[in-house]
């Protein structure tokens, strides 16, 4: 799929809406950009590589989207919203990108009804399944799965290309690939630009990923982690075409996998083999081959050594410093910075536009 084009103005009355100026191209920039544009804002994109950006935390294959999370009825009621706002952006962008395969996680079967019965309260529809039949995934020992039926993955990829072709086409919004944002005044808003361009905003999004904490606060933890994609053997691959995402795998439980399809690999990785770490320049460096070692060793598939390698992959996220999730902050009277977390910040990023939307309606920003 093609990136959107470079640099394009907004039509001459585009609008009277606010003016928000939105860095990075990841999920969460590009969909607050369409949700802004959508409520009546204009709308510029500046990031530092192409739009959408292949180097973007959030550019990826896949992504798993679930709602239920044990003991966080708040996050349940959170996530329950996400997954409707995401049945909401297939409509709007005109492209399928939500695969309805569900997602199991291996649980303790001592807390399975307990759980079962917490879900079901929250009205999330889970039902418990033996690992027997998932035999490709390899549960801890004395566990069994909680299956959340209407979980599933995220293409995220297509959701990526559909927001920037959807972005490209409106008349209030402006696209500027390969613009690196050089700094920024908390204060007044100011976006300094590469040259000296300076920007001014009524309200101004930081959603650059690993980037974001070198341009505004507040403090967030870098995490690196390792992830192989692979090909199922010939006598598994029909399995894995109807194959939940899955997670709590392995002898640890820290390991999880994004099943293939609609063009995808399959995926796997593990808690494992997360790492903090101070920068993202020596990535292309460091050797990812003892962290796919490890990864295998966690052995989140039975039979991971008929597998085929395709690819091992580092990718980096943001963390709040002091609960280790996703953080949406107000860094300035007319700034906010966004830290997301894997996977979690990927489906949680309608809520961050929607968000946005409501700071600019409320005029607070």
């Amino acid at each position: 799929m093609k990136a959107a084009p470079s640099v394009r103005q907004p039509a001459a009355g585009a609008g009277a809406g606010a003016v928000v100026v939105v860095v990075g191209s990841g999920v969460t920039g590009l969909l607050t950009a369409v949700e802004c544009a959508l409520a009546g804002h204009r709308v510029t994109v500046l990031d530092r590589g192409p739009i959408p950006n292949p180097h973007a935390s959030s550019f990826d294959q896949h992504r798993v989207i679930r709602t239920f999370s044990p003991d966080d009825p708040d996050a349940t009621r959170r996530m329950t919203a996400a997954h409707r706002r995401w049945q909401d952006l297939e409509t709007l962008l005109g492209t399928r990108f939500h695969r309805r395969v569900g997602v199991v996680t291996a649980r303790p079967r001592e807390r399975l009804d307990a759980l079962a019965a917490s879900a079901a309260e929250a009205g999330v529809p889970v039902r418990t399944v033996e690992p027997e039949t998932l035999p490709h995934l390899e549960f801890p020992p004395d566990s069994a799965g909680l299956l959340e039926v209407d979980g599933g993955v995220l293409l995220a990829e297509r959701v990526l290309h559909a927001a920037a072709r959807r972005l490209d086409a409106h008349p209030a919004v402006t696209l500027r690939p390969y613009t690196a944002v050089t700094g920024i005044d908390t204060d007044s808003g100011k976006v300094r630009l590469a040259g000296g361009e300076r920007l001014g905003a009524d309200l101004v999004l930081v959603a650059a990923g690993p980037w974001t904490r070198d341009l505004v606060g507040p403090p967030v933890v870098l995490h690196r982690q390792t992830m192989v994609y692979l090909h199922p053997p010939a006598g598994a691959a029909r399995w894995w075409e109807h194959a939940p995402a899955a997670g709590g795998l392995g002898a640890d439980g820290r390991a999880w996998a994004v099943p293939p399809g609609d063009g995808t690999l399959l995926k796997i990785s593990s808690d494992a083999v997360c790492r903090t770490v101070d920068t993202i320049a020596d990535c292309a460096a460091e050797d990812q081959e003892p962290w796919a070692e490890r990864l295998a060793a966690a052995a989140p598939l039975t039979g991971l050594h008929r597998y085929t390698v395709a690819a091992v992959k580092p990718c980096h996220y943001a963390a709040d410093a002091d609960t280790g999730g996703a953080l949406l902050a107000r860094v300035g009277p007319a700034v906010w910075s966004r830290a997301a977390c894997g996977g979690s910040g990927f489906s949680a990023a309608p809520l961050v536009a929607d968000r946005i939307v409501d700071v600019l309606r409320e005029g607070v920003a």
